[in-house]
């Protein structure tokens, strides 16, 4: 255990925001033979935040603090960020992090939380829905794979190159992978501070091997087997949507929006990192949830 390192700067903000920051707190644990890594702050009623590809569990480092009361956790899904390690020779499907999220959950002694999912972390938090429903207070949805709406063209053209990709190179890696994540931010600023706070865990651990693993892991039908029980789950729900983004694109928000019987807020040209570019409204989802669970 020990504080939050600060891999990047945070925009323009008061004092009191940066204090929150330093009083996030970053956690370690071993789960069934697992480490597990996860970013707390707060007590109360439980919101879990769920990461994407190619980010980690700092890519909530906005929108927590930004969250009026909870116990707030950033969950790291294994074989991302500072956990890269833990991805070696192990199942880090989509499906598959349900289930380290759902014993993660056990091992900390929280039954019910709120779940918020952004790309990737979008559908475990679907797969732990669906299947441990008592699990869930609410879901919050941001820019989040569901259905058919990915694996996205880059990403595929990485599960393609996988046998290769593991043998280059961090300096042959580093501008595609800091090029992916600009092509989806609308604030220039941010998007330079989202390159080095998630770059760092993968230059640490070996960026090409990492990616290639991730890569390699996704399957589409992780989300097309919970797609129809979506409308089943009759839970308090939010979908938050940049519309601008390019990976998934705002008609997926639209049908997350009708199955989950929420209204669908759009964030008028956004694009696909909206915890990082737009944590206000995400952060405002989560509250009204913690409100209609308190």
């Amino acid at each position: 255990m020990g504080g939050l390192r600060a891999g990047g700067a945070m925009p323009a903000a008061g004092g009191g925001e940066q204090e929150e920051r330093v009083r996030m707190q970053e956690r370690t644990a071993v789960v069934d033979g697992i480490p597990m890594r996860w970013l707390e702050q707060g007590e109360g009623s439980a919101v879990v935040f769920v990461h994407g590809i190619p980010t980690s569990a700092e890519l909530w480092r906005h929108v927590i603090p930004r969250v009026g009361n909870g116990r707030r956790l950033a969950w790291e899904m294994p074989g991302y960020g500072a956990s890269i390690p833990a991805g070696r020779d192990r199942d880090i499907s989509v499906a598959r992090q349900a289930d380290y999220l759902n014993a993660w959950l056990d091992h900390l002694g929280i039954e019910r939380a709120v779940l918020v999912g952004h790309d990737l972390g979008g559908g475990v938090v679907q797969n732990l829905a669906v299947h441990h429903r008592d699990r869930a207070a609410g879901m919050v949805l941001t820019n989040a794979i569901g259905y058919d709406s990915w694996p996205v063209p880059p990403v595929k053209a990485m599960q393609r190159a996988a046998p290769v990709l593991r043998w280059f190179p961090d300096a042959v890696v580093y501008p595609q992978f800091a090029a992916l994540l600009r092509l989806g931010h609308d604030n220039a600023q941010l998007a330079r501070e989202s390159v080095g706070e998630h770059w760092r865990h993968y230059v640490t651990h070996g960026a090409a091997q990492a990616l290639a693993r991730q890569a390699g892991a996704l399957d589409v039908h992780d989300t097309l087997a919970v797609a129809d029980r979506l409308p089943e789950l009759d839970l308090p729900a939010r979908v938050v949507w940049g519309t601008a983004d390019g990976f998934q694109k705002v008609e997926y928000g639209r049908r997350f929006a009708r199955d989950l019987g929420a209204t669908l807020q759009r964030i008028e040209g956004g694009r696909h990192f909206t915890p990082e570019d737009h944590p206000e409204p995400i952060a405002a989802a989560v509250d009204e949830l913690l409100a209609r669970s308190a």
